[in-house]
């Protein structure tokens, strides 16, 4: 992973791990709550058709992501945010880049 990309994820995980707004799942979804989180930080969010959403950068991929409630079974040609319910947190688990 190039120091950039690693640079970027460590902001994404700042982000969603000291987030402007806690999640409250009854009122939010994680979805709802992770773009809105990121879009505050100054991201842009996009739609993406495979994935819940993706962040577009200047002049290089989009990243996408999509969130789960659940660390299992995830798909690590994407990023996910996952919830973990029990310490009512956010974690970052970026792609896996060759």
């Amino acid at each position: 992973m190039t120091a950039k990309l690693t640079q970027l994820f460590k902001v994404i995980e700042d982000t969603i791990t000291n987030p402007p707004i806690p999640h409250e799942p009854y009122k939010q979804s994680l979805k709802a709550w992770a773009m809105y989180c990121l879009r505050d930080k100054g991201f842009i969010v996009a739609y993406a058709q495979n994935a819940d959403f993706a962040i577009e950068r200047k002049r290089e991929e989009k990243l996408y992501f999509k969130v789960s409630n659940s660390p299992d079974d995830l798909d690590d040609s994407l990023s996910w945010i996952v919830w973990d319910s029990a310490t009512k947190s956010a974690n970052l688990i970026p792609q896996k880049i060759d």
